[in-house]
């Protein structure tokens, strides 16, 4: 049996949440930027998609740093991604937050207004995709961006077209169409542009081969070469998320503990779905000596 750890992605922010985290972390976070990085969680900093990429990226590696204790995988959501391959070894936390304030600048700017992502829960995929290529015109930009689950997928797009798309969604019988707190289309094409230009800074950067395993959330699988991380690190904001894949690959793995990073618990939700046997649990609320206890045990099963 083996153990994962998983990172959300935009969305799962708050106000306050770099607040209780270890000081080393943020310290660290503060010299490499230049900048007090504990200002970046108000609820007017976290308007802007710089502020939340940074946030998630520093919550995520300050609490698995505390764990201490090496999972079998790592998988991360979008810029969960991130912290990811910090916590797998890949890529040093300080290359790490100069390329997402640049990730995070290149989407704000790229799409300021008038474009976000919503989830459409209660219809199956190919529902949404029908009802996408009535929709998507280039009048009314809107993608599939996000399949989390079998009966939950996120849109992305130009807010006409959301709207639009959520009518006929409700029209069919979802259950919800509810606009997400991101301000950027973020996981199809119109983000290429934005990708491209973090690409060309990601060749400037040294990577490592994974000491763990990392999960791709954009290709389901293991990535393991360096150019290969590369290009899903760089790249990962313009295309789809297979969530639902990417759990159902690490279970077919032996996964059989999965510790959602925080903020939040979305990820520990939708997992539960996929993990007929073991434990999904969520850091935030959690005991740190129980998930210390839940990653010792599993190693002893899967040493």
């Amino acid at each position: 049996m083996s153990s994962l750890l998983v990172f959300p992605g935009q969305g799962a922010q708050r106000p306050g949440m770099l607040q209780g985290l270890p000081g080393e972390t943020l310290s660290e976070a503060c010299d490499v930027l230049g900048e007090d990085v504990r200002l970046l969680d108000s609820a007017e900093a976290l308007r802007s998609t710089r502020a939340v990429q940074l946030c998630l990226l520093i919550a995520g590696v300050a609490a698995a740093r505390q764990l201490s204790l090496p999972a079998d995988y790592v998988a991360g959501l979008s810029i969960g991604a991130y912290p990811a391959a910090v916590v797998a070894g890949a890529l040093e936390f300080s290359d790490a937050l100069h390329l997402v304030s640049l990730r995070g600048e290149l989407m704000q700017q790229a799409y300021p207004q008038g474009y976000g992502m919503t989830a459409i829960i209660g219809l199956e995929l190919a529902v949404v995709e029908s009802l996408l290529a009535r929709v998507h015109s280039v009048d009314t930009p809107v993608y599939l961006a996000n399949i989390n689950a079998e009966n939950q997928v996120v849109i992305a797009g130009s807010d006409a077209g959301m709207k639009a798309l959520a009518e006929l969604a409700k029209a069919r019988g979802a259950g919800l169409a509810k606009r997400l707190a991101v301000s950027v289309p973020s996981h199809c094409p119109l983000l290429d542009a934005p990708a491209q230009t973090l690409a060309e800074a990601f060749a400037n950067v040294k990577l490592q081969t994974p000491k763990i395993g990392y999960l791709s959330g954009s290709r389901a699988r293991p990535v393991i070469k360096v150019e290969a991380l590369r290009d899903d690190l760089a790249y990962n904001m313009c295309r789809v998320v297979d969530w639902r894949g990417t759990v159902q690959s690490a279970y077919e793995r032996g996964v059989r503990l999965q510790i959602e990073l925080p903020p939040g618990a979305v990820l520990t939700g939708l997992a539960r779905r996929v993990f007929e046997q073991g434990t999904v649990i969520a850091f935030d609320g959690a005991r740190l000596d129980t998930l210390q206890a839940l990653l010792r045990e599993e190693g002893r099963r899967h040493p």
